[in-house]
């Protein structure tokens, strides 16, 4: 049976491509090979440009109220449909299905925030500013924007952007991770079905070619992206370069740090949650976790323990597994070369999942130990379910051991003491903290906050932030005194 070419979605159907090159979307849990991503040209993009650029108009003149009921219809929509698509987010990207409705409820939840647009996108006004004369500020659309999301989460990321962007007034062009396209499709489907315009949201397919394309098209205003931070520095450098408008987030390694009067059994479930969970394939993963001296010694033989005894199944067909894969074998067979690599630098792999399906692209859920600061697989994203483990002698160490990494995603403490929480959310540099909150990601109403090498730009994805980004300021003054008419001859 022939594999199909996906299809790009654009002006409200679907688009062949005529690339010669492709990549293949797997099945994670099985490897089964479920579709081919064309790699996208220029030309294909500017097709997509194209007919966001000839819906603009209408759009941006549709009344807000009007724009605000499509996201209610959208919402009501991707809530009939939710089994379906946590599934297909399952098969796709081989999150536990669990996760995936996780991954979907956050997306759905930034539509439940774009619907208050109404309330979301009002100026401000100041009567009588001067003698006789008004002023007043709107936020205006953009235009044409365009959002480049990553693999790890297939709806939440892109439901990021695009729900905002278009309740702002603007039309988006939308380019999926060439491995999970297929969530990112049928959600663009599903609002056509609830009545969004032809052109108004249009998904483009590719790899490298396409990317470069959106950075560098004239008629692209604004760019939003979620990826490493290697790449989230080339589209922000190349973006900016082109006149655009910016906001790239980029990888992260998270450190949590567990205090002496932790309460044990609750931070373990958190550690685990947030070193495991999807596999360690998220930007807020817990990735390092460090203890107090020799006090957190009980703390880490049961999480030795608990490591060993993560349950990983084929997350298509076992509900009850507590762990998937990883995304494709590049990802695992480099995860295997690093743990090989370990004990070499002196790094003790001191718990590991015994056993992991043989098929599919499976990982063992893995504890190093020894762990420094200094060390690269304390300083370095590895994106996957290894979680390094090391000690530190005060909360000012560990406050410098965390400020030292580069990254700015997320830092988490675990105690019970109110003066070391505050002291510790206060030092850390990172946009996102957690107190006995084992991933700090924000809802919907808060901005995704990373700092340093995690983002570049300057207004950050989704809340107030994300209006702020898909709109510009116009301000107006306005005179209506009688004796200004009067002396203009009116």
């Amino acid at each position: 049976m022939t594999t199909p070419l996906l299809s790009h979605y654009v002006a409200g159907r679907d688009l062949s491509s005529s690339a010669t090159q492709s990549t293949s979307v797997h099945n994670p849990s099985t490897g089964e090979v479920l579709g081919l991503t064309p790699h996208g040209s220029a030309e294909e993009v500017d097709q997509a440009v194209q007919a966001a650029k000839t819906a603009f108009p209408s759009w941006r003149d549709t009344p807000v109220s009007k724009r605000a009921t499509f996201l209610f219809r959208y919402k009501e929509l991707l809530e009939q449909r939710f089994e379906e698509l946590a599934r297909l987010v399952t098969r796709e990207n081989g999150k536990t299905l669990p996760e995936s409705r996780g991954d979907l409820r956050r997306g759905i939840e930034v539509v439940e925030f774009a619907c208050g647009i109404v309330h979301l996108i009002k100026g401000e006004t100041v009567p009588q500013i001067s003698a006789g004369m008004d002023g007043a500020t709107t936020l205006e659309p953009l235009g044409v924007c365009a959002g480049i999301t990553p693999f790890n989460f297939p709806a939440m990321v892109p439901m990021w952007m695009y729900p905002v962007a278009i309740a702002c007034g603007n039309t988006f062009v939308l380019k999926p991770s060439e491995k999970v396209p297929l969530t990112a499709l049928k959600l663009a489907e599903l609002a056509t079905e609830a009545g969004l315009p032809a052109g108004v949201l249009n998904v483009v397919l590719g790899a490298r070619e396409v990317v470069d394309a959106l950075c560098s098209h004239p008629d692209i205003a604004a760019l939003s992206f979620v990826g490493s931070s290697a790449v989230a520095k080339h589209v922000y450098t190349t973006g900016t370069a082109h006149g655009k408008r910016v906001q790239a987030a980029g990888g992260a390694k998270n450190v949590m740090l567990v205090m002496p009067d932790a309460e044990p059994e609750s931070t373990l479930r958190a550690v685990l949650g947030a070193s495991f969970g999807c596999a360690g394939q998220r930007c807020m993963a817990g990735s390092v976790v460090l203890g107090l001296g020799d006090q957190g010694d009980s703390f880490f033989q049961g999480l030795r323990a608990a490591v060993s005894s993560l349950k990983v199944l084929p997350t298509d067909s076992h509900e009850d597994s507590e762990m998937g894969p990883v995304i494709d074998g590049h990802a695992r067979d480099r995860l295997f070369e690093v743990l090989e690599k370990a004990p070499a630098a002196g790094i003790q792999i001191s718990a590991q999942s015994a056993k992991i399906p043989e098929k599919g692209f499976f990982v063992p859920p893995t504890l190093l130990e020894n762990v420094t600061a200094q060390s690269s697989l304390a300083r370095e994203e590895l994106f996957g379910p290894v979680l390094a483990s090391g000690k530190v002698q005060s909360l000012e160490e560990a406050v410098e051991w965390i400020n030292g990494g580069g990254y700015g995603n997320g830092a988490v403490i675990y105690t019970r003491e109110g003066g070391a929480a505050r002291e510790f959310a206060r030092r850390v540099h990172c946009g996102m903290v957690g107190v006995n909150v084992g991933v700090p990601a924000p809802m919907s109403v808060f901005s995704f906050s990373g700092w340093n090498q995690s983002f570049f730009g300057d207004l950050h994805v989704q809340g107030m932030e994300g209006i702020r980004f898909y709109t510009r300021q116009k301000v107006v003054f306005s005179r209506w005194d009688d004796h200004y008419f009067r002396t203009q001859g009116w």
